[in-house]
């Protein structure tokens, strides 16, 4: 009974929470990742377990989507092809600001096995588009992938919103200063 008296009464006990906007806004946002799954291998099968009952990937907040205009990141999982390379960084293109990547797998990490004679296999995702979090291992247990998702969460708890505006807009001079 007693965190119930807490929610009747918040002000006993320490019921206020006092925070910058910015800190509320971040805590808000790491907590409710929507995600578009890419997956290309083997670490696809081992992702379907992540979504699976024992693993749960929505107790942190992530819920698919099939639209990248509707996702927050992106999960690349398994080995990239060249002629897959095209699509990813296009359905990368077609996020909203802002936006994250995570690359599950050796695969998608640096090529995996098939770097060194496969003519035909990207090596690493991160050579087109730009990586947040890599996850390592072939394939990697859902435990590291949700590792991996913690790691993307802290990331976005600690980026500065506001001053993201200032920071564009003082590259843009910059850009035109060169231009001119």
């Amino acid at each position: 009974m007693g965190l119930l008296n807490k929610l009747d009464d918040p002000y006993y006990g320490g019921g206020i929470i006092l925070g910058k906007v910015e800190d509320i806004l971040n805590w808000g946002r790491s907590k409710s990742d929507w995600y578009l799954q890419f997956g290309l291998a083997c670490c696809a099968i081992e992702f379907m377990a992540v979504n699976a009952s024992h693993f749960d990937f929505m107790r942190f907040g992530c819920i698919p989507r099939t639209s990248p205009r509707q996702a927050d990141f992106i999960i690349i999982s398994g080995t990239v092809t060249f002629k897959m390379a095209e699509r990813i960084k296009k359905l990368y293109e077609q996020m909203a600001e802002p936006k994250y990547v995570i690359s599950m797998g050796s695969c998608a990490n640096s090529g995996g096995p098939y770097w060194e004679h496969g003519y035909h296999v990207l090596k690493g995702v991160d050579r087109i588009i730009p990586v947040d979090v890599y996850v390592p291992g072939c394939p990697p247990r859902p435990e590291a992938l949700e590792e991996g998702m913690m790691r993307l969460q802290e990331k976005i708890n600690k980026q500065a919103i506001f001053n993201k505006r200032k920071r564009i807009a003082e590259e843009e001079q910059k850009e035109l200063l060169i231009t001119n």
